[in-house]
């Protein structure tokens, strides 16, 4: 379920220029639970719980709390947990409190960040079943 990267039975990648599915949740919505999606999931309320999507986007009013796979992320809002993502782009407003692991990492000026960002190998992300069990 956790594994975006390498899914036997996803859809092939759209060819470039092509959007993505895009789904959002928005301002004053709450979600609780798994999020499975195979296109751009971008946050604008609070999610709680586990997303796996080709594309996370936490918008500058968007919040989540949890753990989550993608193959690119984009941080703006708060983040509280995990995200493991080849590429991972902090920007400014965002407020982090957690671990990002990545293999590319951009971070803006302001950002806020209590946490770690340890990198891993392209491999890593190849090979991810699930999402590891949080240490305390």
């Amino acid at each position: 379920m956790f594994a975006p990267l390498r899914r036997s039975d996803a859809k092939p990648a759209p060819e470039r220029g092509t959007a993505l599915p895009q789904s959002i949740v928005g301002r004053g919505v709450t979600v609780r639970g798994d999020l499975e999606f195979d296109g751009e999931l971008t946050i604008r309320g609070r999610v709680v719980g586990r997303i796996a999507a080709r594309r996370l986007v936490i918008a500058a009013d968007g919040c989540f709390e949890g753990d989550a796979v993608a193959r690119d992320a984009v941080v703006e809002g708060r983040l509280d947990g995990r995200i493991f993502a080849p590429t991972v782009e902090i920007l400014g407003t965002a407020v982090i409190r957690g671990r990002i692991f990545h293999t590319t990492v951009t971070v803006g000026r302001g950002a806020r960040i209590d946490g770690r960002m340890p990198w891993r190998p392209v491999s890593y992300f190849e090979t991810l079943d699930r999402l590891p069990e949080a240490q305390p």
